[in-house]
């Protein structure tokens, strides 16, 4: 069983034996056909990865590994809010005619800022402190821009990110302000996971310890049947997930830069409702 699967299949047990609902009738999602989705939920999760060990991949079901770090390319390194920069739909939801999910995610990370060393967007002045000052403890990004809120298709779930180099080795506290467990939290887990291996080779480190902070972490109400069936699934033993060492600019990785090798999975689950 990899870590993985034992953080989600815990955290998933603990918010249906010890959650609490909120039913009330003034959620703000609904379903496809306009029933409101009702969610159980635990407040405050903390799971923490050991990069250096496994990558946090899933086993008890598939994960597109490929299209999760393509999503946090496009946010990243693209720092792009249209979803036409993006290769797979699972932004169509939340976006305008022109593709933009307005000035969201991508668009917060390349607004450029006045430092003491001149102009830097977030993602450019993460790199440059990893480079010459790895032992600050103010190497941080932040997408929830109270200003820009009110222009946003969706406020950022998984808004900040803190980083701090322990032994050599680059380690991230990922906070998010929610999390739909059956949808999104394994993917997330993921491309995160990689965005520190990334981030670590391009600034000469290795990759270390992933800590994922979500304050509302939830189960929608029609998705409990699904994850009840797949937390009693078979696991299996981590995959082995390598980088491509050639590659040192944060800015020329690719999905293809990653290697995935045995990676067994039980089925892939189907079509999962999504809650809008």
């Amino acid at each position: 069983m990899s870590l993985a699967d034992v953080a989600f299949i815990n955290t998933c047990k603990d918010i249906l034996q010890n959650g609490t609902w909120v039913k009330d009738e003034r959620v703000r999602p609904k379903w496809d056909d306009g029933e409101n989705a009702y969610t159980i939920k635990k407040f405050g999760v903390v799971n923490r990865y050991d990069l250096s060990k496994e990558f946090p991949l899933v086993t008890i079901r598939p994960i597109n590994l490929r299209a999760a770090i393509d999503e946090i390319l496009w946010i990243w390194q693209k720092k792009s809010n249209n979803i036409h920069d993006l290769n797979s739909h699972i932004w169509d939801s939340w976006a305008d005619e022109t593709g933009s999910i307005g000035k969201a995610y991508g668009y917060q990370m390349q607004v450029k800022h006045q430092y003491r060393e001149g102009m830097f967007d977030m993602v450019d002045r993460v790199l440059f402190d990893l480079k010459n000052n790895p032992c600050s403890r103010r190497i941080m990004t932040n997408m929830y821009n109270f200003e820009d809120l009110h222009e946003m298709a969706l406020y950022p779930c998984a808004y900040s990110m803190t980083f701090n180099v322990v032994d050599n080795k680059l380690c991230a506290i990922l906070n998010q302000r929610s999390q739909d467990m059956l949808a999104a939290n394994a993917w997330n887990v993921a491309q995160y996971a990689a965005l520190v291996m990334m981030l670590a080779q391009a600034s000469g480190l290795q990759a270390g310890e992933l800590v994922h902070v979500i304050a509302d972490a939830h189960i929608y109400d029609r998705h409990i049947p699904i994850v009840e069936e797949l937390i009693q699934r078979e696991s299996f033993p981590a995959p082995t997930v390598t980088l491509d060492p050639s590659v040192t600019d944060f800015y020329q990785f690719t999905v293809d830069s990653f290697k995935v090798e045995n990676y067994q999975h039980g089925e892939k689950i189907g079509r999962i409702p999504v809650a809008v």
